[in-house]
C-alpha cells in the first residue's frame, strides 16, 4: 500500500470533494487507487487521511491535544511514506530522529 504525504499545510475544513480535488490536481495521483493520502494543518496538530474503499471515500482524522505531528518533509509537494512512518507520525513520534538499521 502506498502512502502519500502532502507537504503543504492543508485547511482541515476541507472534506471529501476538496481533498479529492487536491489529490487529483496538486498531487497528480488517482484518488480511486486505494492509496492513502495524508494531510496536516499549519499548526501540525491535526491530520486527515483520505482513502477509497470499494463503496466510497473514507476520511480518518486525528487532533492532538498536546504536541505536533512530525515528519521529515522535504521541498517536494508530495512525499512517499512507508506504512511504518505513517504509524509513527500518527503516534506523534518525530521520524527525523529515527535511525533505520539494515538487517
Amino acid at each position: 500500500m502506498r502512502v502519500w504525504l502532502y507537504n503543504r499545510p492543508t485547511d482541515m475544513r476541507k472534506s471529501y470533494n476538496a481533498l479529492v480535488a487536491l489529490v487529483k490536481n496538486t498531487l497528480e495521483e488517482d484518488p480511486l487507487s486505494r492509496q492513502l493520502f495524508v494531510f496536516i494543518n499549519r499548526r501540525r496538530n491535526q491530520c486527515k487521511v483520505l482513502y477509497f474503499e470499494r463503496s466510497g471515500y473514507c476520511i480518518w482524522s486525528k487532533r492532538l491535544e498536546q504536541g505536533q505531528f512530525h515528519s521529515h518533509a522535504g521541498p517536494a509537494v508530495k512525499q512517499l511514506l512507508a506504512l511504518t512512518d505513517l504509524k509513527l507520525i500518527i503516534d506523534g513520534i518525530d521520524t527525523r530522529s529515527i535511525r533505520y538499521h539494515v538487517w
